[in-house]
């Protein structure tokens, strides 16, 4: 039998016995973001805004500056200014230290360390949920906020760290 001949009937066996193509779902667009908590709220930061999570690192006190900057700590080998977030934002934290969180902030030449209650990892949102609101915000945070995602009957406020690290009033340390 002619090779040519055969490799035909077995391409037309295939095509015969072939199933059709999967339907075609309309994808949908996530919003991906940091997780954590701070100031007895819920919040996000988008995923390119925070650098790194950390445990709070030892620090050394700096004299002469706001009482929410806690120290400055060498993090392999970079020093990182580590601020306290609710100290910051006019409220407290019940956590003990050794429990909080550090989202490590990198906004052109500012690099600050943000201790926060607790963080929740990764969150995936559909782009399309994003609301562009402020009306569930503290005042503290009201300008660093881009808006927020519900999810079970909860709104996640969406925060740029990016924003909080442009704000003067965050930059000067000194008191």
């Amino acid at each position: 039998m002619n090779p040519f001949k055969i490799l035909q009937e077995l391409a037309e066996k295939s095509r015969a016995n072939a199933s059709g193509l999967p339907a075609q779902e309309a994808a949908v667009k996530n919003w991906s973001g940091v997780a954590f908590r701070v100031a007895g709220g819920r919040f996000l930061s988008p995923l390119g805004e925070v650098v790194e999570v950390l445990d709070v690192p030892r620090f050394t006190q700096i004299p002469g500056v706001k009482p929410w900057v806690k120290g400055i700590a060498n993090v392999r080998g970079r020093l990182l200014p580590v601020m306290d977030f609710a100290s910051y934002l006019g409220t407290s934290s019940n956590k003990l230290m050794r429990a909080r969180k550090v989202l490590v902030v990198e906004y052109k030449s500012v690099l600050a360390g943000l201790i926060v209650d607790e963080v929740m990892g990764m969150q995936h949102f559909p782009a399309d949920d994003f609301q562009k609101s402020t009306a569930n915000v503290i005042p503290e945070m009201e300008s660093y906020v881009l808006g927020e995602f519900p999810r079970d009957d909860r709104l996640w406020t969406v925060v740029s760290l990016f924003k909080l690290a442009q704000d003067q009033e965050f930059v000067q340390v000194a008191s």
